[in-house]
């Protein structure tokens, strides 16, 4: 199971790397080229039109891959031709719906955001409601059956697109204007080469006996799974959106705007390692019963956490001390406020040692959604006033702080929850070093990076490779890793083609340097 998901989260990998890394140097330039303020409108006008992608869900998405991996598992592929049916017509229907209507109430919206000549710009960015419907299914087709390339030539079209296009309108004089026009024709082709992709997906599957599809009768059963899950995001993608109503309106600054917006650009750098687990963790978990195989369930979910966190902690330690020249490097005295925005945002995934990214897959994959929605419910009742709180006081920072704090409470909850329901918990012991050893590597190499007299550019790579070799001591000195968890990633590595053999290497030098 474990060599199926990290296959198709490696193929998720790879994608999301290409895509990330053409997207950011299309980011940086039109950064550079719009300047602090109209890079600050682009990203409230990008940003305003998910007011309403809330709505438009249901949690069909996650009823797709839960479906589709658990009818694979029982062999029951048939059924799954109906479910990608089923899941494309409601979302094409509402997506469509929802883009209508929010390019009606367009000036409402850039009246929320007091900026009432964005107007325009909100009518375009809201072809992404529907476009981002087509993207969201053909993502949860793709994971379902676990076949994550096809969403990697997915994203990958996106970002080639939406960095040409974009590049080039605001080159012709569009400005934010061009910026806008081409994100939304990218959402758009993207989606579309998504859908095509899906059915050649769709043609591969084995028809029913009788030929049917049963969308109705589909249909109303991916409603009762997701609905829970559905109404659970509404309520925090509400409170997302009144992050981003609020924090224009007590920060009049359009520049540290600019700066927060690049710094969540950085952000990427973690989740493009973040994402795959997440999004290979639920078909993993929808293999199994909790009641049929719970000593399977708990090992599962052990590794899980231990191996998703000894890639995602480190990372973020590693981006957190290197913010400086790491936002240096590309855009030098500009966007000085960034590197601490950077710093703030990737607390969060510090806790995915402490189970964040598997939790909610376990719960969702055995079908428990009703608690997925109550800890909603707490992080909502906890986050509204938190937010107007800290953003009218601390602004941006404040903000950062909010989304930091309402992770605990639900965190905390549903940990207590999975020991009581499924029986398992995660290795507290494993979790531990590898939070201290993350965070020792972090500090030295922040330390030693801040004394260097070089630039920003050879500082970020001495400091790469000073953490790397720091972390890699720390990790054999604590015996973070044991000898049968090296024998484990390898077996789990044997698929991933070109990263095998690196990562062999790493594995036996630490084998090597093990105290016998």
């Amino acid at each position: 199971m474990a060599k199926v998901s990290a296959k198709g989260g490696f193929h998720l990998l790879w994608g999301l790397v290409a895509s990330t890394l053409i997207s950011s140097i299309g980011t940086i330039l039109i950064a550079i080229f719009l300047g602090e303020d109209n890079m600050g409108l682009y990203a409230i006008a990008v940003a305003a039109p998910n007011i309403m992608t809330i709505f438009r869900d249901w949690g069909i998405n996650t009823a797709m891959i839960k479906y589709s991996a658990q009818y694979n598992s029982e062999n029951n592929v048939a059924k799954i031709r109906s479910i990608f049916v089923s899941g494309l017509a409601f979302e094409i229907v509402f997506g469509l719906a929802l883009t209508l209507l929010s390019i009606a109430i367009s000036g409402f919206l850039a009246d929320v955001f007091q900026r009432p000549a964005i107007a325009q710009l909100i009518q375009i960015t809201s072809l992404f409601i529907l476009s981002g419907a087509l993207i969201n299914t053909a993502t949860a087709a793709f994971t379902g059956l676990e076949k994550m390339h096809l969403n990697s030539i997915m994203l990958i079209v996106q970002s080639v697109v939406k960095t040409f296009l974009i590049i080039g309108l605001v080159l012709v004089g569009l400005g934010t204007l061009g910026a806008v026009v081409g994100y939304s024709v990218a959402v758009m082709i993207a989606g579309m080469s998504g859908v095509l992709l899906m059915y050649t997906l769709y043609r591969s599957l084995p028809k029913s006996a009788d030929g049917g599809l049963e969308i109705i009768k589909t249909t109303k059963m991916m409603l009762k799974y997701g609905l829970p899950l559905s109404i659970g995001a509404i309520l925090t993608g509400l409170l997302s959106q009144f992050y981003g109503i609020i924090l224009p309106i007590f920060v009049s600054d359009n520049a540290a705007i600019g700066n927060y917006s690049v710094a969540t650009n950085f952000v990427v750098l973690i989740t493009f390692f973040a994402t795959p687990v997440i999004t290979m963790l639920l078909p993993a978990f929808s293999k199994l019963n909790y009641q049929k195989e719970p000593e399977v369930l708990q090992n599962v979910f052990q590794y899980s956490v231990k191996y998703a966190a000894l890639i995602v902690v480190p990372v973020t330690a590693i981006v957190m001390s290197l913010a400086q020249p790491a936002i240096g490097t590309i855009f030098g005295d500009r966007y000085l406020h960034a590197p601490l925005f950077l710093v703030l945002l990737s607390i969060t995934y510090l806790m995915s040692a402490l189970g964040t990214l598997s939790i909610g897959n376990l719960i969702n994959s055995q079908g428990d959604t009703k608690f997925n929605l109550k800890m909603r419910i707490l992080t909502v009742i906890v986050g509204f006033p938190l937010s107007f709180i800290l953003v009218s006081q601390f602004g941006i920072i404040g903000l950062i702080v909010t989304t930091i704090l309402v992770a605990v409470p639900p965190l905390l909850w549903s940990l207590v929850y999975i020991k009581r329901r499924y029986g398992v918990s995660i290795d507290w012991v494993s979790s531990a070093k590898i939070l201290f050893s993350s965070g020792v590597t972090g500090v030295v190499t922040y330390l030693v990076v801040s004394w260097l007299p070089f630039s920003s550019p050879i500082r970020l790579l001495l400091g790469v490779v000073l953490f790397v070799a720091v972390f890699l001591l720390i990790v054999v000195l604590t015996r973070t890793l044991s000898s049968s968890d090296l024998v484990n990633i390898r077996q789990i590595v044997d698929g991933l083609g070109p990263l095998r053999k690196p990562i062999n290497l790493v594995l036996n030098l630490m084998e090597k340097l093990m105290p016998k």
